[in-house]
């Protein structure tokens, strides 16, 4: 067995939830997820097929995001692994639907972090370990710290 780490390559700005499922399914039920999620998201999906044609699947509403998912799905290569490139929304907006999708086995990271994929490779191919998302802490959250999360949150929206 070979380790290897898969960079991840998306636009500044951006959100991604990588996952695992089990059938060829997923394209199209999570395109409607992503689509009843959040108005104005824009976003691509990129399944990898781990049988049968072992092709990588894709569909969208945004040319750039489908490439971006169709690249960094290419890049990781690990069957039935999924890759959702989101726009103008975040992977909150979306999280507990995508849980939900019954191919859906496990959601590895959501993040616009800079992300590192964990890869296993053996002769029969390849599965993901798991991921390096971010940076490691610097230190311990202070007052100040506590309310500039508060603040962010409540100017996002998520709290009143």
């Amino acid at each position: 067995m070979e380790l290897k780490t898969v960079k991840l390559d998306f636009p500044e700005g951006c959100n991604v939830i990588l996952g695992q499922s089990h059938f060829i399914k997923t394209v199209e039920d999570l395109y409607e997820i992503m689509a009843e999620g959040a108005p104005g998201v824009k976003f691509g999906i990129a399944f990898c097929e781990a049988s049968g044609h072992r092709l990588i699947r894709s569909d969208g509403n945004d040319e750039e995001m489908l490439e971006v998912a169709r690249k960094n799905a290419e890049a990781i290569g690990a069957g039935h692994t999924f890759i959702i490139v989101m726009r103008d929304a975040y992977p909150i907006n979306f999280l507990n639907a995508v849980k939900m999708c019954s191919e859906v086995c496990t959601i590895h990271c959501a993040t616009a972090n800079p992300l590192e994929v964990i890869i296993a490779e053996t002769e029969q191919g390849r599965g993901i370990l798991g991921v390096i998302d971010g940076q490691t802490p610097l230190g311990n959250e202070d007052e100040e710290g506590v309310r500039w999360r508060k603040d962010l949150l409540r100017k996002l929206g998520y709290k009143r």
